[in-house]
């Protein structure tokens, strides 16, 4: 599943998570669903903390994220 955001797009599949950036770098960031936390009430932030991965990105609105949720079987926080 693919989910568009106002810096790039979210890739989510059932095993990991691609954000990828756009602007005048390219930026891939992928971390595996394990690893990922999805931080709601506002923040909408994705972030990804594990062995040898630590990133989080804001995103645009909660709608976003509750997709984000069910396609990787997340839960909100």
């Amino acid at each position: 599943m693919m989910i568009p955001f106002s810096g790039g797009k979210i890739i989510a599949t059932a095993f990991e998570v691609v954000v990828k950036l756009e602007g005048s770098h390219m930026v891939t960031l992928q971390a595996q669903n394990d690893a990922i936390t999805l931080i709601g009430r506002g923040a909408n932030v994705i972030s990804a903390n594990g062995s040898e991965t630590k990133w989080s990105v804001k995103i645009d609105n909660e709608q976003q994220l509750i997709e984000l949720s069910q396609q990787i079987s997340g839960e909100i926080q």
